[in-house]
């Protein structure tokens, strides 16, 4: 019960409906026990007695006993699913705002299959439990109890001999819960694997269908949903063995019933109606003992479920708000590094190894660097998705750390190598970081980033809804409204993460000379692999290995005939060469 108790802040507010739902059932059970009763009652007091006068009362009160039965009923499954619902509607909220705060490292192994299987199939398996399981297994109580209660009241000779054989029943169920828990808790997991292999074949179809890759992986999904199949069958399995046991049980406790109290039948110890109506009150007892497997079925799913969520209620956030840190709406964007060194991983080398530099307010720094050489990691420290292992990060003088996160990242405006737009309009994609931004000042951003003519010409212009991930657009046209997006913040730091890869040199050309617009009083770093965009920043970086091997301006950097820098230059440039002398 650990991960109930533990889970107990999202249903506990709520558990008026839940002892409202128990209330209900209470007088519900009540209800149902009184059958037999009234059975006694009918055969030994109307029927061998013959007081048939009684006959209409006994229908009438029969009548109204089920009648208040139902009410009691339908109020009890209400609030038992009020009480599920309103719970689960809360770990809902906190599993997704737990998604938005946990930092990029926790995103660089989670698996958004398995994240989506969390959010949906184990947060509803939590809930079936909380609306129906707690009820069952308190009706499963109560019910007994109130049966062995009027059971011993009759014969307690007759109650002892019959349940006799209902301690190997406990046994047997206590037995069947060992083994299907983990059984269940491997379904939960396989079914996570298959989601998370849907999910990446469908993002993916564009590269399955170009390779024509199609056969392997139908082969791959079938694997995962073969273990999906077979994990199933070993759980049936076990239902399948322990299930009729269960079943057996309860039945020669019927036969042992008959036998011993027809005996007291024919000897005059209790009279029929007492039979009769130990006939119906031992299967109250023994249904639910037998019911009780379903209910560890249920609850079974459920603490598997919540064993999940809490995984991630329990990852630890690394990256946060320190006490009293500063909220400012405008930085003036002075960026300083002192000895930074980062690793991803503690396995992992060095992404970054002693990087220290400076960018004053306005300037322009290029970072050039083969692929894994520490380019985007500088940038992602600025924005304080990762924490640096050592040395200090500033900015206006002050600790990065000394600010909000929220002061960090409204201040700083990024265009990643891969845009990703919303499935909402252009606007409202432009707009995102800036919610109140004037259309006026959402075009200005547009043009600025050479994308207002191609939107134009979209059905609905800046209404114009995308599909998802930006379905329907050029990767050019995503990553140039991408970058209006970043240009519509207004930010004092904007970073440029190849973000003009996805675009031919002639729009290049025109988005860089909307850049040098832009930049004017704002510290901008810019990544790329075309020189072409780097040769009017105030200071280029050249890193290697997480180092910065070469420092200078394109000019100066140009000059070492020996230098990367210099070499990347002259490849590029002469392949230029080439392709032009080539096409005359």
């Amino acid at each position: 019960m650990d991960t109930f108790k533990r889970l107990k802040e999202f249903y506990w507010p709520y558990k008026r409906y839940f002892f409202l739902s128990i209330i209900f059932l209470l007088v519900s059970t009540v209800f149902t026990v009184v059958y037999p009763i009234i059975l006694q009652f009918t055969i030994d007091y109307i029927v061998i007695d013959g007081n048939f006068q009684w006959v209409p009362y006994v229908a009438l009160g029969f009548f109204v006993i089920t009648l208040l039965k139902g009410v009691a009923i339908y109020f009890h499954q209400y609030l038992g699913d009020l009480f599920g619902i309103q719970s689960v509607y809360e770990l809902r909220n906190a599993l997704y705002r737990k998604l938005q705060f946990l930092p990029f490292r926790y995103y660089d192994n989670a698996r958004t299959g398995d994240l989506m299987s969390r959010l949906t199939a184990d947060v509803e398996g939590f809930r079936f439990f909380l609306s129906f399981g707690f009820a069952q297994l308190t009706n499963l109580v109560m019910l007994i109890g109130l049966s062995l209660g009027i059971m011993f009241y009759y014969s307690p000779s007759l109650a002892f001999v019959t349940l006799g054989a209902l301690p190997f029943l406990v046994v047997t169920v206590y037995q069947f819960d060992k083994k299907v828990h983990p059984a269940f808790t491997s379904i939960r997991k396989s079914l996570a694997d298959m989601t998370t292999k849907a999910q990446e074949n469908i993002s993916g179809m564009t590269t399955v269908k170009s390779l024509s890759k199609e056969s392997f992986e139908m082969g791959r999904f079938d694997a995962k949903n073969t273990d999906y199949r077979d994990k199933f069958i070993h759980t049936s399995n076990i239902w399948a063995r322990y299930f009729p046991l269960m079943e057996l049980i309860g039945h020669i406790c019927v036969v042992v019933l008959l036998g011993y109290g027809g005996w007291l039948v024919i000897n005059d110890t209790i009279q029929p109606g007492v039979l009769i109506a130990f006939f119906s009150l031992i299967w109250f007892i023994i249904n639910p003992l037998m019911n009780l497997g379903f209910i560890i079925n249920t609850f079974s799913q459920s603490k598997a479920s919540g064993e999940r969520l809490l995984q991630v209620l329990d990852e630890k956030e690394d990256i946060f708000d320190k006490p009293n840190a500063v909220e400012a709406n405008r930085l003036d964007g002075h960026v300083v590094f002192e000895n930074v060194s980062h690793r991803y991983d503690e396995d992992e080398d060095l992404a970054l190894d002693n990087i220290s530099f400076q960018a004053s307010p306005g300037k322009t720094i290029g970072l050039i660097g083969a692929t894994g050489s520490g380019k985007t990691s500088i940038t992602q420290l600025i924005s304080r998705f990762y924490e640096p292992d050592r040395g200090e990060i500033r900015i206006d003088g002050r600790p990065i750390t000394d600010y909000t996160l929220k002061t960090i990242r409204k201040n700083t405006g990024v265009v990643l190598q891969e845009s990703f737009l919303f499935s909402s309009s252009v606007k409202d994609n432009i707009s995102y970081g800036a919610p109140g931004a004037t259309i006026d000042q959402i075009i200005d951003a547009a043009k600025r980033a050479d994308a207002h003519e191609f939107i134009m010409d979209l059905p609905d212009g800046y209404d114009s809804v995308l599909g998802e991930r930006g379905g329907g657009l050029s990767g050019g046209q995503k990553q140039r409204i991408a970058i209006a997006r970043a240009i519509c913040i207004d930010p004092s730091i904007l970073i440029l993460d190849d973000a003009t890869s996805a675009v031919d040199m002639e729009t290049e050309g025109k988005i860089q000379a909307a850049f040098r617009e832009v930049m004017q009083g704002r510290t901008t770093f810019i990544i790329a692999h075309r020189i072409s965009s780097l040769m009017h920043a105030d200071e280029i970086l050249v890193l290697d290995e997480g180092k910065i091997v070469e420092r200078g301006t394109h000019d100066s950097l140009l000059n070492n005939e020996c230098g990367i820098y210099r070499r990347i230059y002259d490849i590029q440039f002469q392949d230029r060469k080439q392709f032009m002398e080539e096409a005359k």
